[in-house]
C-alpha cells in the first residue's frame, strides 16, 4: 500500500472544500484529492458563463461571497478564484492532479482508492465529484448523420469556434436556453429542440427570484417530499448574463430563435421532432403557477406588498416536425447531466437512476463512505452554492462523531 489516511475527499470544487473546511473544524485530518485544478468543473464552462444565483447566496462555510457586487452573477473566472481564495483561507490539504480510478471497500471495512499517484487505503471517504457528471444525449442522437459535428454542452466555449451555418440545440434547460441566446446574440440562426422545464421572470416584485426560492422554502424542499423523477427534471429557467433578466421559452422565441418540440431522431438528412412544443409550454406554465402560488402565500404571511404577477401570455405551439440538416453546421446536446458513479465498485450503493442510496449522505451500503454536492442530495439545493454548506457540514459532523474527535477552531 502506497499510502494511509484517515479521511479521503475526493473532488476539489465547492463541495470538496466545503467539506473539507468543515472537517478542518472538527480537528480531522483528511486529503482532498482532485483530478484537475481546484473547480476543475467550472473551469470547463464556456466562456461567457456566469452564475445563475446572485452573489449574495454564495455562502460557503467560513468563506460567503467577498466581492463588492452583491446582486451580481460572478463570471466562469471569478468563481474560480473565488474557490482557490477559499482553499487557501483554512490551508485545505488538497492534491491536485489525482485522478481516482476506481474505489472499493476491503474485507476489515476500510476503502481502497487506487488513483493515477498510486493507492491510498482510507477510514472514511467523502465523494464530492459533482452534480454534473454524464453529459446526457437523447437515444435518437445516434441517427443523426456522423459528418454532421455533434458536441455536448461542456465542450462548447464561444459561438465563434463553432462551425458555420445554423446551429440546432437539443435540449431547453437553463444552458440550452442561455447558449441559444448568445448564439443568436451573435448573429447564428438557432434551432432549439425543446423539453419540459420551469420557468420564473428573474425579477419578482421588489426581489430576484432566487430571494424568494430561499424564503418561501421551495429550495428546501427534501428529496423524499418529491418524486424520483424530479431528480432529472430541469432547474427554474433564468440567466445571470447583462446582470439578469427574463430568458425561457417566450422570450426565447420572439427574439428570434426557431422552437421546436423535443428531438426523435434523423431520418437521413431530415431530424424529426415531435408535436409537443404546446404541452411542454404549458407544463412550464404550470410549474410557474405553483411558484408563483407560494410567492403569493409568504407575502401574505409577511405582510409583504403582493407582487404583480401577470399571468402567461398565450403561445402559438405550432412548429416544424422535421428539419433539413443540409444546412445544419452543428448540433449541440444540452440535455442535462446523469449521475456517473461507475468508478465506485461498492454493490448497493446506488438507486436505478444512478443516485447515492443513503441517509443524510451517509452512504446505506458502506458505513464510512459519504456522498457531498450530489443534485438533490438532502434538498433541492444540495448542489448549490447557497446550500452545499449545509449539506459539507452534516457529513462533517457524522464523520466527528464516528471518530470522537473534538472540535477544533479552523484558520481563517
Amino acid at each position: 500500500m502506497d499510502e494511509s489516511t484517515d479521511v479521503v475527499i475526493i473532488g476539489g470544487g465547492q463541495a470538496g472544500l466545503a467539506t473539507s473546511h468543515e472537517l478542518t473544524r472538527g480537528g480531522i485530518e483528511h486529503v482532498v484529492l482532485e483530478r484537475g485544478r481546484i473547480g476543475e468543473t467550472w473551469r470547463g464552462r464556456w466562456a461567457s458563463f456566469c452564475l445563475v444565483t446572485p452573489n449574495w447566496s454564495v455562502r460557503l462555510p467560513g468563506h460567503p461571497y467577498d466581492g463588492n457586487d452583491l446582486d451580481g452573477f460572478m463570471p466562469r473566472d471569478d468563481i474560480v478564484a473565488y474557490l482557490q481564495r477559499y482553499s487557501v483561507g483554512f490551508r485545505a490539504p488538497i492534491r491536485e492532479g489525482i485522478e481516482v480510478t476506481s474505489l472499493r471497500q476491503t474485507t476489515d471495512d476500510a476503502f481502497l482508492l487506487r488513483t493515477s499517484d498510486g493507492n491510498i487505503l482510507a477510514d472514511s471517504v467523502v465523494v464530492a465529484t459533482g452534480a454534473f457528471q454524464q453529459p446526457h444525449r437523447p437515444p435518437g442522437a445516434r441517427t443523426l448523420p456522423v459528418e454532421i459535428p455533434q458536441i455536448d454542452v461542456e465542450e462548447y466555449r464561444a459561438p465563434a469556434e463553432l462551425p458555420g451555418g445554423r446551429v440546432l440545440v437539443v435540449g431547453s434547460g437553463q444552458s440550452g436556453c442561455q447558449i441559444a441566446e448568445e448564439l443568436l446574440e451573435a448573429g447564428r440562426e438557432v434551432f432549439l429542440a425543446c423539453g419540459r422545464a420551469p420557468w420564473s421572470p428573474r425579477r419578482i416584485g421588489e426581489h430576484d427570484l432566487v430571494w424568494w426560492l430561499l424564503e418561501t422554502g421551495f429550495l428546501d424542499q427534501t428529496v423524499d417530499r418529491l418524486p424520483a423523477a424530479a431528480r432529472l427534471t430541469a432547474n427554474i429557467l433564468a440567466t445571470g448574463h447583462g446582470g439578469g433578466h427574463d430568458l425561457h421559452l417566450r422570450t426565447l422565441r420572439d427574439a428570434g430563435v426557431t422552437l421546436l418540440g423535443h428531438f426523435l431522431g434523423a431520418e437521413g438528412r431530415r431530424a424529426r421532432f415531435a408535436d409537443d412544443l404546446d404541452e411542454s409550454v404549458a407544463w412550464g406554465d404550470d410549474r410557474f403557477r405553483d411558484f408563483m402560488g407560494l410567492v403569493r402565500k409568504l407575502a401574505a404571511q409577511r405582510g409583504l406588498p403582493t407582487p404583480s404577477i401577470p399571468e402567461p401570455g398565450p403561445f402559438n405551439g405550432e412548429a416544424f416536425e422535421d428539419l433539413d440538416l443540409a444546412g445544419v453546421g452543428v448540433v449541440i446536446f444540452a440535455g442535462g447531466f446523469r449521475p456517473d458513479f461507475r468508478w465506485v465498485q461498492i454493490a448497493g450503493a446506488f438507486d436505478d437512476l444512478g443516485f447515492p442510496i443513503h441517509a443524510d449522505g451517509a452512504s446505506s451500503a458502506a458505513p464510512g463512505l459519504y456522498f457531498v454536492g450530489v443534485h438533490f442530495l438532502r434538498t433541492r439545493r444540495s448542489s448549490l452554492l447557497c446550500g452545499v454548506g449545509e449539506d459539507a457540514a452534516v457529513v462533517a459532523r457524522q464523520i466527528v462523531s464516528a471518530r470522537g474527535s473534538r472540535p477544533a477552531q479552523a484558520s481563517s
